[in-house]
């Protein structure tokens, strides 16, 4: 029977988990019953911000019919097929009136619950009045229960049928004020503060944390439809969320809740995700390109971004400025091998990539006209509040920012545009650190954040955090800022050459945790994508560092980043020599037939084959004494992925070449260079 109802997973107004009775003996029909009704009843002691008068009415009858229900289990009555069948169906209208109540008493949906009235009011109507016509052919002439239960029975039918179930007057009043305000918003005008006080008062969301759920609830369901294909009410859930961020901000003074967002302190797949040339990143969403087209100017764009970028109504190139001649897209097909190969070799799901592509592709235009103005406007609030705002606004506001840039590239772009940025470099250097550079490093991730950082003085600020920030989370976080900003190739040797940059990151490093170790791995990556900057991070002693770290067995979150940096290093003739000096040859050479992740194997393989390359005979010998390495080459050049094997086989060459000339033979094809 259908005990496990509440358990299924499922959307709020819908009721995908609602089954028939079939195949059920009489006595666990009943069981279920008497269970569910009294799961409803349970609902008296529930909230309802709405729908009061319809939920009440529900739960009452309910409740009579339990008692009903009970009568029968305890006198071991039996039930004639007729009621067996009316008893089946009321199973199935119980089910969806506790979905119902579910919804309506559901914490952080009471705003999209009073917006969807006169729906919610029409499934009271029409589940009471269902309940109506099966207790009208109820044979309770047949069933021997008491004359009292009975009437009770029959008093159920008679209030079911005749109740009167529509939207509360106070329920559309509010719903009415709603709709103002978003009208409002529309105009470009700002709503009274008295009017968003007032909808929140009736709702009973009083306070900062109450607010935040709301607006989870609504990301999330918006979320839901996009991915489902259901986007008919996207910009009006758009809309309403909105109007809530603008209420969280601007009606609640007090921040109760200060872990709406951990994003910043675990290290995330976006993060880790970026050891890549930059050209496989979308120069509008900055996500991993799933569809790589190529428009008129020669730039390269996710197909989902441009084609947004182009149904707003937009001519130019985004990266170039140039007006362009056409709106036609030529798919790049090298560059989506190129990343297809990235994505095998690294071990990423590129349906995942596409997904994460897709949601954060969603917000590069707004919702609705509504959001758009109310998101202008609160941009403007916050960037006020940096300002003037005395401590508690300036980090309440900095923490605004951290959320609302955090997955919306149309909430950066709002941000920047406001002048965010400034006030936040500023309050770096006050108690409000940890939350300034979080949503720095949010804005970070929009071009025009990067630029507003640079050319407002940012890096000098920045670099301040990553290297005395008042808490670990704030390095580590100021580290993966850096990162962002080295994406821009113009950015990279103004960076590496800062005195400060390198060392600091090299400290993280040494004392920070696995996350804040790994954000100066990926930072360092970014830089080495400059040549200029590699000599640097020789200097400030990177090599030994990344070579006790392999040596270290608690270290194993380390190692594919850490073969990732070394194979970037080995590319340069500097980075060969210097690599050799630690005698890391075997260390490498163990994680190359012990790893397995495809990816540390081919930073392996890579890392070897530039050291033999530009080591000479010295990288060789070594690796030609060790048998069992040909192995696994010879594994990765059936087993891995085409760069792998390609790298493999060049390798393989290599040694064959030097164990079957001699030494003499090879030295002259290949001279040895002098240290």
């Amino acid at each position: 029977m259908i005990h496990r109802f509440n358990q299924v997973e499922r959307r709020i107004l819908s009721f995908p988990a609602v089954h028939p009775c079939e195949a059920v003996s009489p006595a666990t029909l009943l069981g279920s019953l008497i269970t569910l009704s009294q799961s409803i009843s349970n609902y008296q002691s529930k909230f309802f911000a709405t729908q009061r008068r319809n939920s009440r009415e529900a739960i009452r009858q309910i409740g009579i019919l339990l008692v009903f229900f009970e009568e029968i289990r305890d006198r071991g009555l039996t039930l004639p097929e007729s009621a067996v069948l009316c008893f089946s169906e009321l199973h199935l209208t119980f089910q969806k009136i506790r979905f119902l109540l579910e919804d309506c008493s559901r914490e952080g949906t009471r705003l999209w619950i009073l917006m969807k009235s006169e729906f919610v009011a029409t499934q009271f109507r029409v589940l009471i009045r269902t309940v109506a016509t099966v207790l009208d052919v109820l044979p309770l002439d047949l069933i021997d229960i008491c004359g009292e239960v009975k009437e009770l029975v029959e008093l159920v039918a008679k209030q079911a049928r005749k109740a009167k179930i529509d939207i509360d007057p106070d329920d559309a009043r509010a719903m009415r004020r709603v709709l103002s305000v978003l009208n409002r918003f529309e105009k470009g005008i700002e709503p009274e503060f008295e009017t968003l006080k007032w909808v929140l008062d009736y709702l009973e969301i009083k306070s900062w944390s109450n607010c935040n759920k709301e607006i989870n609830f609504l990301e999330e369901e918006i979320s839901s439809q996009c991915v489902d294909g259901e986007e008919r009410e996207v910009p009006f859930l758009s809309s309403l969320l909105g109007f809530m961020s603008y209420s969280r901000a601007v009606v609640f003074d007090t921040l109760d809740y200060r872990n709406a967002d951990q994003t910043d302190v675990r290290c995330n797949m976006e993060i880790l995700s970026c050891l890549n040339p930059e050209d496989f990143r979308c120069p509008i969403s900055l996500e991993l390109m799933v569809d790589p087209v190529t428009v008129s100017t020669g730039q390269t764009y996710d197909r989902s971004s441009i084609t947004k970028w182009f149904k707003a109504g937009n001519m130019i190139c985004p990266k170039t400025g140039e007006k362009l001649a056409n709106t036609e897209l030529v798919p790049n097909t090298n560059l989506r091998k190129l990343i297809h190969q990235f994505c095998a070799d690294n071990g990423v799901s590129l349906a995942k990539m596409g997904k994460q592509s897709h949601d954060i592709t969603r917000t590069i235009l707004p919702g609705s006209p509504a959001a758009a103005k109310a998101m202008k406007f609160l941009s403007k609030f916050l960037a006020r509040k940096l300002i003037f705002g005395p401590s508690e606004q300036k980090n309440k506001a900095a923490y605004e920012i951290r959320l609302l840039a955090k997955a919306n590239i149309f909430n950066r772009s709002c941000l920047v545009e406001a002048g965010t940025i400034p006030p936040l470099l500023n309050l770096l250097y006050t108690s409000i650190q940890d939350n300034s550079i979080a949503a720095l490093l949010k804005l970070s991730k929009h071009a025009s954040g990067k630029k507003a950082i640079v050319e407002s003085g940012g890096l000098r600020s920045i670099l301040s955090v990553l290297k005395r920030g008042m808490s670990l989370e704030s390095r580590q976080i100021a580290a993966a800022t850096i990162f962002y900003l080295a994406s821009v190739k113009g950015y990279r040797k103004l960076i590496g050459e800062m005195p400060e940059t390198i060392p600091a990151l090299i400290d993280l490093i040494k004392e920070g945790t696995v996350c804040g170790k790994k954000n100066a791995m990926v930072a360092l990556f970014g830089l080495l994508l400059y040549p200029g900057n590699r000599q640097r991070v020789i200097d400030a002693g990177t090599v030994p560092l990344l070579m006790e770290i392999l040596a270290s067995s608690d270290k194993h979150d380390l190692v594919a980043d850490t073969l990732a940096v070394l194979a970037a290093l080995a590319e340069s003739f500097e980075g060969t020599l210097a690599i050799l000096q630690t005698s890391c040859l075997p260390l490498i050479t163990r994680f190359l037939k012990s790893s397995s992740s495809q990816a540390g194997k081919e930073h392996c393989v890579s890392a070897l084959l530039s050291l033999c390359s530009n080591g000479g005979e010295e990288a060789i010998a070594v690796l030609a004494k060790d048998q069992s390495v040909m192995g696994s080459l010879y594994s990765l050049t059936t087993d891995g992925t085409s760069h792998a094997s390609k790298k493999a086989r060049s390798l393989i060459k290599i040694l064959h070449k030097f164990q079957e000339s001699g030494c003499q033979a090879f030295n002259q094809e290949h001279p040895v260079h002098v240290w």
